[in-house]
């Protein structure tokens, strides 16, 4: 059989048995580049297929390495870490698995909103730690609604859309920011006036080159001290040490991340912050219903490879 390379860690046992009946599953994730040169010019001739997450990518150097590669298969919507011009150049298709993660961001951006703006992590820990107890009722400080509240958008693409979905239901006035206008919404022309605008400022753009730190001081500062920051895009749209003071100073409310600069890094003082910010582990997808999806679209698309037939999710620069 054929090899496959798993260049990350691929979440889910069902994706690599189901390669496992036509490929050998070469895992090289811990040492990418050591791993493909100790492998030998007799199989990396052969391999025609990647198989992995977002985390680490691929990069040009190690395309070069296999040089009948066809197709990078990534298991996840962003693949900013993938070397998509290089593949481009050498005609290697790279597909993603958009769709079918969408519907299950949006659900954890709408539950953010409401653990950072109800405050439900400390709630949940001052009744499991006595206080409620100890101290007595109606102690608890008071929190903030969501509903009725203006939610600003960054991105208008398909998880996006799904957002606007679920906040229409909390009768919440919704804006965006980006680069197409979307029928009955309404489109800001910049970041910080979206800022000012938004009680909640919510992340959801691809984590390109030109994103990077797109959530500035300045933004920060427009959104103001009652408002909050959701980011469920990548680590890099925000900088990070920009967000810490912010919070640090009360410039803004609070945040709710599920994605950081450095991750899984996080940084002390970003974790100190427990009072104003709620966090997760990069989770978006992560249910049994939605990694079974994205399983099997990405199974799909290396059947097309291995096949002939059209590949069913080329990523936007491939098509």
């Amino acid at each position: 059989m054929k090899p496959v390379l798993l260049y990350n860690a691929v979440p889910n046992p069902y994706l690599v048995g189901r390669l496992a009946a036509n490929f050998e599953i070469i895992d090289i994730h811990a040492d990418p580049l050591g791993a493909v040169a100790a492998l030998g010019s007799e199989i990396t001739s052969c391999v025609q297929i990647m198989v992995g997450g977002g985390e680490l990518g691929v990069s040009a150097e190690l395309m070069d390495k296999l040089p009948a590669l066809k197709l990078i298969a990534n298991f996840g919507v962003g693949y900013d870490k993938i070397d998509v011009p290089a593949a481009k150049a050498r005609g290697i298709m790279v597909t993603n698995t958009p769709d079918v993660l969408s519907a299950e961001v949006a659900d954890l951006t709408v539950a953010l909103m409401l653990a950072v703006s109800r405050r439900l992590v400390e709630a949940d820990d001052y009744v499991r730690s006595g206080a409620w107890e100890q101290i007595g009722p109606g102690t608890f400080p008071l929190t903030h609604k969501m509903s009725g509240k203006r939610a600003g958008i960054v991105g208008m693409g398909r998880i996006g859309r799904e957002i606007v979905k679920r906040l229409k239901a909390f009768d919440m006035e919704i804006a965006f920011y980006g680069h197409h206008d979307e029928p009955g919404l309404t489109r800001m022309h910049s970041l910080t006036e979206l800022a000012a605008f938004a009680d909640f400022l919510i992340l959801a753009v691809p984590g390109r080159p030109e994103n990077r730190h797109l959530i500035n001081a300045e933004v920060l500062k427009a959104l103001g001290p009652d408002a909050y920051l959701i980011n469920i895009a990548r680590g890099m749209v925000v900088d990070e040490e920009a967000l810490t003071v912010a919070l640090e100073q009360g410039v803004i409310a609070g945040a709710a991340l599920d994605v950081f600069e450095a991750e899984p890094k996080v940084s002390a003082r970003l974790r100190a912050l427990k009072d104003k910010t709620v966090m997760c582990p990069h989770i978006g997808s992560a249910t049994v219903e939605t990694r079974q999806a994205m399983s099997d679209l990405v199974a799909a698309n290396v059947e097309a490879c291995r096949t002939g037939r059209p590949y069913l999710t080329p990523v936007p620069e491939c098509r």
